[in-house]
């Protein structure tokens, strides 16, 4: 098996174990199966090796992150998470969603407040970036927080507004309603995030 030099400045560290684990299960596969067609039996009853098998776990444990068209995984009974589509309605449907799981958590006295901050967030996501949405929440000890995740790892810029202007309030808004809010990059972007007592 030759070794290719990989230059760790143009890819990122899990990335790049991911291909090198991906071309090692590759190339020892090839390898295998020219082996079994060399001995006249069939690739496919070919044995795989207990490397292969490996490498070819850990190069699924080293993708990046779940694609933001799909739910993320939950983590516990607490943790709830939804793609969303890049059409007119979609933050209606947030704020429909958002309501329905605080139900199901028996929070329904923070629906308003995180219906509010949900569509704010859901709405800068689809203004501001492209590409797909995910909405999570999560309730941690006394605390749920909201998060929509984007592709664009560029985070929310503060700007001054007229008293007049329509819009450009968002950050406002989750000064004023939120224990915390921020921005966080990520492997596939940024998560914009904020945090209400419950």
């Amino acid at each position: 098996m030759a070794s290719r030099a990989i230059d760790p400045s143009m890819t990122s560290g899990w990335g790049c174990f991911a291909r090198l684990y991906r071309r090692r299960l590759e190339e020892s596969g090839r390898k295998g199966a020219a082996e079994a067609q060399g001995k006249g039996s069939s690739p496919q009853g070919a044995s795989t090796s207990w490397l292969a098998r490996n490498l070819a776990l850990w190069s699924r444990t080293l993708e990046p992150l779940r694609p933001l068209d799909r739910p993320r995984a939950r983590a516990t009974a607490w943790d709830a998470s939804w793609p969303i589509a890049r059409e007119l309605t979609s933050v209606r449907q947030a704020r429909r969603l958002v309501r329905a799981q605080l139900g199901d958590w028996e929070l329904e006295g923070l629906a308003d407040t995180a219906e509010l901050l949900v569509s704010e967030l859901v709405t800068n996501a689809l203004r501001h970036t492209r590409g797909p949405l995910r909405l999570n929440l999560q309730v941690r000890g006394s605390r749920l927080r909201c998060e929509v995740e984007d592709t664009a790892p560029a985070g929310p810029v503060r700007r001054v507004v007229d008293a007049d202007a329509e819009g450009g309030r968002g950050t406002e808004l989750l000064d004023l309603l939120t224990e915390a809010w921020g921005s966080t990059r990520t492997a596939t972007g940024k998560t914009t995030w904020c945090e209400i007592l419950t």
